[in-house]
């Protein structure tokens, strides 16, 4: 489509555990890219904002190995897709038709959903509207903004992104660990965007939440709140212990919501990011869960 940006190949070379081949589909004149590694049934990995795929690298070489096919999408403005620079372009229901469409695409069946962030609302309205390509859910420090106020820390940070068009990836990547990250693997959250003209899509993500009960894209949430209170299949509801966006107590009302999840499970020692301060640990309990419910 005419007014996008595509981030130059030559910024992803080099990052530190991510070796994948990069794959791509055209869907609605843009270009969408992946990560598609392994075979056996598939697990898609939504991320959220202003991350990528390469959110997801720790978790995808143990996944394959359990017998995974794992696939991450990076949503447009993201990672290696397209970057369109019209900030109308970022809405709630055309990043959920996006991924829609690449899920049908590459006809998935019996697929699992693991969320996270921005990767809630999307992912989970993915699984909930296309029952017969999803058979699991994996829920991690998300949520759906329906008609509560959010949190403080979510408004801080909203306020923040608000008043920074430039957003500092680095630095709000950086502030979100619990564990220390190397300078390589902060670059590597910076790589999809040479300047500012890149990160339309990620300072735009924060503003599109809902805050209200009649803001754009809270009817679409409380239809994906409804439907998950009918998910009898399995489910896995995982948070971390440290974050001040999506605390426990979140966590335990996710888990109480849906029917197929038994008890919250948590990840010491992760923030917001639990991929990328604990992303073994989640990989673990990911496949265990995978392997219970096969």
């Amino acid at each position: 489509m005419s007014g996008a940006l595509r981030t130059p190949d030559d910024r992803f070379e080099g990052l530190p555990g991510y070796p994948f081949t990069p794959r791509y589909v055209e869907i609605d004149a843009l270009r969408i890219h992946r990560v598609d590694e392994g075979t056996g049934r598939p697990v898609v990995l939504f991320h959220g904002e202003p991350t990528w795929s390469f959110l997801y690298r720790k978790m995808i070489p143990p996944l394959v190995a359990a017998g995974y096919r794992c696939i991450a999408p990076d949503y447009p403005g993201f990672g290696r897709s397209d970057k369109p620079t019209d900030p109308d372009f970022y809405t709630y229901d055309r990043h959920v038709g996006i991924m829609r469409s690449l899920i049908e695409e590459l006809d998935l069946r019996g697929a699992t959903a693991v969320v996270q962030d921005w990767g809630g609302p999307i992912g989970l309205r993915c699984a909930v509207e296309m029952p017969e390509r999803f058979d699991r859910i994996v829920v991690m420090n998300t949520g759906l903004f329906t008609n509560h106020t959010p949190s403080e820390g979510f408004m801080k940070w909203r306020r923040f992104a608000e008043k920074n068009p430039d957003l500092p990836v680095g630095f709000v990547m950086a502030r979100s660990g619990v564990t220390e990250w190397p300078a390589d693997v902060i670059a590597g959250y910076e790589a999809p965007f040479p300047d500012a003209a890149y990160k339309v899509g990620a300072h735009r993500f924060p503003l599109i939440v809902p805050l209200d009960a009649a803001s754009p894209g809270a009817d679409a949430m409380r239809r994906v709140v409804g439907s998950l209170r009918d998910w009898i299949r399995p489910a896995l509801v995982l948070f971390s212990t440290e974050d001040p966006i999506f605390s426990p107590a979140l966590g335990e009302a996710m888990a109480r919501l849906i029917p197929g999840a038994g008890d919250l499970q948590l990840v010491e020692r992760a923030g917001h990011f639990l991929q990328e301060d604990q992303g073994e640990t989640v990989a673990a309990h990911v496949a265990a869960f995978l392997a219970a419910t096969d």
